[in-house]
């Protein structure tokens, strides 16, 4: 038989027909820098791969994307108890049950639980079963001095095989790489706890600004109220002849301030709430009810010695902890990088029966060895073997492992001591914080008190016709500051005792009665 030879012009042909299928797929990009991207999409404008739309249909949409029918859903409100004021504790705990944050991290921890699981299995044996049929034909003819000759052969068959591996020994490799997984376990179970322990830091800071905004809201209803009794006040002076007009109108500009200022509190307490819903991590689409927070002394003992808490602090941390956990892992990594140097002990074994006309015998592969496979053996066959396999030459492969491994192992021993240096950092800060939000808040109280001293007084007198209005709204004045004063004081104070619990790795412990404990 002749064979055709294809045409240079056909291969020609061909070989520009392949380069053009990877740069054909551009037309799934947009067109141009300057021009909108409109994308197909189904009938219920779910957006899907192919070249954008062009003609009428795609005029006019701008950069505006399709709705899509399949995204145009809203998470569900959380499941709340009706007619219940949920606590701190109790926002607490419906934080860390609904907030996607936490269950990312346990998703986390157990997939690093698995991969340490997943490295175990090395010590046990690998046990392969393989069935295959198969059918062959092949034909020819041939010339000869009596003339053509032709012969055709039909082969046919199964094979079964069922094999073993198991890799004995390997001077420590399995062992380095299960402790390498085992630290990386523990690293992603600390970073679990330190996922709590931010949520937790964030819905209490979340919560101590919502109760000061609410502080500020009834501070600036106290203040309208007075404001009305000012004016009140005003016009009866003027109805007794005692009073100008003057004095009206600057208890009615007075009064319309206190408003305003009513009107601002309100929206920052609407806005503190949603922050307060964000961070349980929600849906906001949820109003539960907050139950106002208990109003307590600043214990004294809340201000400490750094050096009394910063040693513990260091040894607490999830962040230091996480840290040390990953540098040992990195050290596993360099006893198993160093191990694939060395030889490997395995055990291998077969067995095999083909049916028909064909049957194999074969070794599995071994490490880095490929398997030995021979369709020509007899019907039943059966083999052990075991066997060293031994490194010799690999391009500088495994060096380069190495060498990775060791700035790794080194990168993650600076990282731990920058993290140390971190937390001594954060612990001084939040510490000073809370010394001076302390501080603020004790002469926040006085002030509230000598304020209110002398906005009686003033109000009293000038009702009595003894006092001037300037004194009585100034006072006034004077009385709101100071209470809002105390309240973001107070407020603060509590968020800097959370943040020094934060940097000092116990903001997951409570006192007996499940209040927070700071």
């Amino acid at each position: 038989m002749r064979t055709v030879e294809p045409t240079p012009w056909l291969i020609v042909l061909a070989a520009l027909g392949l380069a053009g299928c990877a740069t054909s797929s551009l037309d799934l990009a947009p067109a141009a820098p300057d021009r909108p991207w409109q994308p197909q999409t189904t009938a219920a404008g779910d957006i899907v791969p192919g070249p954008p739309r062009t003609g009428a249909t795609a005029q006019g949409a701008g950069y505006t994307l399709p709705n899509s029918a399949g995204l145009a859903s809203v998470d569900l409100a959380a499941a709340l108890e009706p007619n219940h004021a949920y606590t701190l504790p109790e926002l607490i705990d419906l934080a860390e049950t609904s907030n996607p944050l936490t269950r990312i991290a346990w998703n986390d921890a157990r997939n690093a639980a698995l991969a340490a699981g997943i490295a175990k299995v090395a010590y046990l044996p690998q046990l392969t079963a393989t069935a295959m049929g198969g059918y062959q034909a092949a034909g020819g003819s041939q010339s000869t001095l009596l003339g053509n000759a032709s012969t055709s052969e039909n082969i046919h068959g199964t094979v079964s095989v069922l094999s073993l591996q198991w890799l004995l020994f390997d001077f420590g490799g399995r062992r380095a790489r299960v402790d390498a997984a085992t630290h990386l376990s523990v690293a992603a179970n600390v970073a679990f706890t330190a996922v709590h322990q931010q949520v937790i830091h964030a819905v209490s800071i979340a919560y101590y600004a919502y109760e000061a905004a609410w502080a500020r809201e009834q501070t600036a209803q106290q203040s309208l109220d007075n404001a009305d009794g000012i004016l009140v006040a005003a016009r009866a002076r003027v109805k007794h002849g005692v009073a100008t007009v003057v004095e009206v109108a600057q208890a009615t500009q007075n009064r319309a301030q206190a408003n305003l200022v009513k009107v601002q509190a309100d929206g920052a307490l609407s806005d503190s709430y949603n922050n307060l819903i964000s961070a349980l991590g929600i849906s906001p689409l949820s109003k539960p009810a907050i139950a106002p927070l208990a109003s307590q002394a600043l214990s004294p003992a809340l201000h400490q010695s750094v050096d009394k808490i910063v040693t513990d602090a260091i040894a607490r941390r999830p962040d230091v902890q996480g840290a040390y956990a990953l540098e040992e892992a990195n050290q596993a990594k360099i006893r198993a990088a160093e191990a694939s140097f060395m030889p490997k002990v395995f055990l291998s074994a077969t067995a095999a029966y083909g049916t028909g006309s064909t049957a194999i015998t074969a070794i599995p592969p071994v490490g880095d060895q490929a398997a030995t496979v021979n369709l020509a053996g007899s019907r039943r066959s059966g083999s052990v073997f075991l066997g060293v396999t031994i490194p010799l030459y690999d391009g500088g492969l495994r060096s380069a492992v190495l060498m990775q491994a060791r700035n790794d192992a080194d990168s993650a021993s600076a990282q731990l001591t920058r993290t140390r240096q971190e937390a001594v950092r954060q612990v001084v800060a939040a510490q000073s914080t809370l010394s001076t939000s302390l501080a603020s808040n004790a002469a926040a109280k006085e002030l509230v008190a000598a304020a209110q001293t002398t906005y009686d007084a003033a109000f009293a007198a000038y009702r009595h016709g003894v006092g001037s209005i300037t004194e009585a709204l100034l006072a006034q004045n004077q009385l709101i500051a100071a209470q809002d004063a105390y309240a973001d004081s107070y407020s603060a104070a509590l968020s800097a005792a959370a943040s020094l619990a934060l940097a000092t790795g116990e903001i997951g412990t409570t006192t007996a009665n499940g209040e927070p404990n700071w």
